[in-house]
């Protein structure tokens, strides 16, 4: 999928930077032809003869270079490529890449490229979330720059939460989404170009006091992916998430709620929809007698707790009447049976599509990097094989895509 795309990869310091090794032989497996520029940082982690044996070229390293500026030259290392891929982002390279310094190779070959720029952060989970960093984070955005991950977890130094980076098969996966969006351009020539998608994605927090609520595990990564995905095929999206760790797609308006009940207030505020894809991991029920003040142990039996069933916001996206969007998409999360459940859910809910998937802890699915799907419409079901949660998230695109197409219109879509 990427056979004569040239990808410059600029490598940053950190102890992430041996991954790049492996996505150097990933891309090229894809057909892509890959040269490297290792920072004074990066050489500090891995080689530059594994980098130049990897790619079949020279490894990249000095700006004074002689006889590197005799025989390409820094302009024409930036310019010749399709696309500039920074992995690993560290905060030095992002505030340089967001200020303009041009003070080694890497930095200099960055302000010069007139080329497409795709940045993978990976750093301390306080350096990620440090304001500084967060506002480099926001003038890349606004330049236009193409951020992949972090992802949340166990970090080199021993920390746990964001600023872990992407795995190697999501960073090809958006490279190669990348490309596929762009060959679609102009923006007009999207396949979702004037369509409006609507998902929702994350866990719902229901409060049981101030400082305790009811949750579940789901880390927000499978529907961030959709809606990214739809955001890349020209759909204008809107993406209604409960907490997480992830970072917000390129592109998409993201409206950030904690309860049940405030997602689907922001679903019906989001409406008029083309697109529903209902990702979140949705509380079944919120607690009716939370407190406003911190609930104590006091000896006695633990305190009960009134629960009460949360809004279905599926089903209310169905049964939304003249603002039910053309196409609503559920997902069906199962530990049992689950291609019959999902499918009598989808009968249930009254959606058009359902995603099951097996979130029994042996999947590893729930919070992790994959998914294994099978999409459930009107009397089918489609076994998807087992990808990356971006994989999935491109290849609903995909077929959500298919849906809307113009030759699809006059046949009965199922």
């Amino acid at each position: 999928m990427l056979t004569d795309k040239r990808i410059l990869m600029i490598i940053g310091g950190g102890i992430a930077a041996y991954k790049s090794l492996e996505l150097i032989r990933r891309l090229q497996d894809e057909g892509a032809s890959v040269r490297a520029i290792l920072t004074e940082g990066g050489s500090k982690f891995i080689t530059p003869l594994s980098v130049s044996s990897l790619t079949g070229d020279k490894c990249y390293m000095d700006l004074f270079s002689l006889t590197d500026e005799a025989e390409m030259g820094h302009i024409r290392l930036s310019r010749e490529a399709d696309l500039v891929l920074v992995v690993p982002a560290t905060a030095d390279l992002m505030a340089s890449m967001a200020h303009g310094h041009a003070r080694d190779l890497a930095t200099t070959a960055l302000l010069a490229t007139d080329k497409p720029v795709m940045f993978c952060p990976s750093m301390n989970v306080e350096m990620w979330q440090h304001p500084a960093t967060q506002r480099n984070v926001a003038i890349l955005a606004g330049d236009g720059i193409t951020q992949i991950g972090p992802e949340a977890g166990d970090l080199a130094c021993g920390e746990v939460g964001s600023g872990r980076l992407s795995e190697v098969p999501a960073i090809v996966d958006a490279v190669t989404a990348f490309f596929l969006n762009q060959a679609a351009e102009p923006t007009t020539d999207k396949p979702l170009s004037g369509r409006h998608a609507l998902v929702t994605a994350g866990p719902t927090w229901e409060a049981i006091d101030p400082v305790r609520y009811i949750a579940n595990h789901s880390s927000g990564r499978q529907g961030y992916a959709i809606a990214g995905a739809l955001a890349q095929l020209g759909a204008r999206t809107t993406l209604v998430s409960g907490p997480t760790n992830m970072s917000p797609p390129a592109g998409v308006k993201i409206i950030n709620i904690q309860s049940a009940r405030e997602m689907q207030a922001a679903c019906q505020e989001s409406l008029p929809a083309d697109i529903a894809v209902c990702v979140a991991a949705v509380a079944d029920w919120y607690v009716a007698n939370e407190t406003t003040s911190k609930v104590k142990k006091n000896g006695g039996p633990p305190p009960t707790l009134e629960l009460v069933e949360n809004p279905d916001i599926l089903a209310g996206l169905c049964k939304s009447g003249d603002m039910r969007p053309e196409l609503v998409v559920g997902f069906a999360a199962e530990t049992d049976h689950v291609v019959e459940y999902a499918t009598a859910k989808r009968r249930r809910k009254g959606c058009d599509w359902i995603v099951a998937n097996d979130v029994s802890p042996a999947t590893g699915i729930m919070g992790g990097a994959n998914n294994t799907v099978h999409l459930i419409s009107d009397g089918a079901v489609e076994d998807w094989p087992e990808g990356t949660k971006e994989a999935i998230g491109l290849q609903l695109a995909q077929r959500i895509a298919q849906h809307f197409a113009p030759e699809a219109k006059g046949e009965a879509k199922s």
